[in-house]
């Protein structure tokens, strides 16, 4: 199989504090979202890195969890992963150290042991996972 690339861009215009940006992604999904220092740190409605991160981790961790399930026999009805980025002010700037990821899944003929045993092997296997070098951590919930 050969390489696939996709793209997101990024554009700013302005100091940190007060300068504005836009996130876009080559398939179109983000179109221009805008972003700035006030939604990133100050709450206030926008996207930011950390929850496209987020997202990105997320979506990658539930497709991983589904192709292992499928190798396991196993399929599951549903899949609910919500990714939580922690961003931390660190000596030299700031820093992404933790992603915790909160899965709730009902998977059919899955027991207790053999869910968090492939649920750990999707959070290992992921590429998103791979990719970041924070500590990754999960939660899974098996649902009936």
């Amino acid at each position: 199989m050969s390489s696939i690339k996709k793209t997101a861009s990024a554009i700013w215009q302005g100091d940190l504090k007060t300068g504005k940006g836009q996130l876009s992604t080559e398939s179109g999904a983000l179109k221009a979202n805008p972003y700035g220092f006030n939604t990133r740190f100050e709450g206030q409605p926008g996207t930011n890195p950390e929850e496209l991160i987020g997202a990105a981790h997320a979506g990658c961790f539930s497709m991983a969890f589904s192709m292992i399930l499928g190798e396991a026999g196993l399929t599951a009805e549903r899949i609910d992963t919500i990714a939580e980025v922690t961003l931390d002010k660190q000596p030299d700037g700031f820093a992404i150290t933790a992603v915790h990821l909160i899965l709730k899944a009902k998977v059919p003929g899955a027991d207790k042991a053999k869910f968090e045993e492939l649920a750990n092997k999707a959070k290992a296997g992921c590429p998103v996972s791979k990719v970041l070098k924070a500590q990754i951590s999960l939660d899974a919930t098996l649902v009936d």
